[in-house]
């Protein structure tokens, strides 16, 4: 069962280790909040009558969405809880299966890199990230890059 973890410091994360959150059920009013925020009101996500002839089983989130929601995972399992000084980007992130309104998503993290840096304050880790619903279909595979703050920078 996931729970919320301890904050980690870059000494903390060792290669291999792994994390899992917990879920979180996916709703018309994500979907309309990030339509609102982003611009994207694309009718794939916003057109319950023209999605039905598409080969969809409903409204999909947006890409951008899904990732929203994968990094809104990391934070809330608790690991790099003001920890993390800066989101460094990604290596890649692929987008296999499409996310609907009432799944339920959760994430797995391994941490598969961690690299000293020039700076004396924090480190940079690497976390494999896998976003799957309620069935065990995978929805996001990608790795995120954090700065993380060393233990005794604070």
């Amino acid at each position: 069962m996931a729970y919320s973890y301890e904050p980690h410091y870059f000494e903390d994360f060792e290669i291999g280790t792994e994390f899992e959150t917990v879920g979180r059920t996916i709703t018309e009013t994500d979907f309309v909040m990030h339509s609102a925020l982003s611009g994207d009101w694309t009718e794939l996500h916003t057109n319950k009558e023209y999605v039905e002839d598409t080969q969809f089983e409903g409204r999909i989130a947006q890409g951008p969405m899904t990732f929203v929601q994968a990094t809104g995972l990391v934070y809330r399992s608790g690991i790099v809880e003001r920890t993390a000084v800066a989101f460094l980007g990604m290596n890649y992130m692929d987008l296999p299966n499409p996310v609907y309104i009432d799944d339920t998503v959760s994430l797995e993290m391994v941490v598969t890199d961690r690299k000293e840096l020039s700076r004396e304050d924090a480190g940079l880790v690497v976390l494999d990230c896998t976003l799957t619903n309620q069935d065990g279909t995978v929805v996001l595979e990608g790795d995120l890059k954090f700065l993380i703050k060393r233990r005794d920078a604070e």
